[in-house]
């Protein structure tokens, strides 16, 4: 036990070396070496736990996002519940996420470049579209057996959903006034309801939720 929580203090210091040095410089200027000399460990140490900067990268983006990520798909797994209901509960998750996204960024990248931002943002989106897509699938999936929902393939309308919940909810990427980003979703919503068969209005919650970021 005792290397396993040696081995998590050094991934984790690898993780936070390289978090200082985007608040520092580029991200393409950065580079391994520069990670461990900042981490106070041997550059071999790195490769150990990291095959490439760009892993160090994304185990950074996961571990900023994680907390509401892994709160949402432990809701989501408890099958008691509705499946409309658990998809509010994944849709909250990106705006929770994407709030910590926005709030991560304002307050430690004021040296970044546009180009540095965007990379992380397409990172970032993509890393959760990535994860809760299966747990989008697999409440869909259970609407299906339930005959609350009928649909061919739920891997892609979870992906569909996902996409579209996720930058429209997050208001950077494609920046929208609340008029456009609400007639968005309710063009998401009209489409689900129709795709899905199920009633009108069954998915009206979306265009409740706090969408807007300020």
């Amino acid at each position: 036990m005792p290397d396993t929580k040696k081995s998590e203090k050094k991934y984790n210091l690898i993780l936070d070396a390289l978090q200082q040095l985007l608040e520092e410089k580029k991200i393409q200027n950065i580079s391994v070496s520069e990670i461990a000399q900042k981490a106070g460990i041997g550059k071999g140490s790195i490769y150990y736990y990291f095959p490439s900067k760009e892993a160090i990268l994304d185990a950074l983006i996961e571990r900023s996002y994680e907390k509401p990520l892994f709160t949402a798909k432990n809701l989501a797994a408890q099958t008691e519940v509705s499946p409309f209901a658990r998809m509010a509960m994944l849709f909250q998750a990106c705006q929770n996420s994407s709030t910590a996204f926005i709030k991560q960024n304002d307050n430690s990248t004021d040296n970044a470049s546009v180009q540095d931002l965007a990379f992380l943002h397409q990172k970032y989106l993509s890393h959760v579209v990535s994860e809760l897509k299966p747990d989008l699938t697999e409440i869909i999936k259970q609407g299906i057996k339930n005959g609350e929902i009928h649909f061919d393939n739920p891997a892609a309308l979870a992906e569909i959903a996902l996409i579209v919940i996720a930058v429209k909810l997050d208001n950077t990427l494609i920046p929208s006034t609340p008029k456009e980003t609400a007639e968005t979703l309710q063009g998401l919503i009209s489409l689900l309801e129709k795709g899905t068969e199920v009633s009108p209005g069954t998915l009206s919650y979306l265009s409740l939720m706090p969408y807007i970021i300020e």
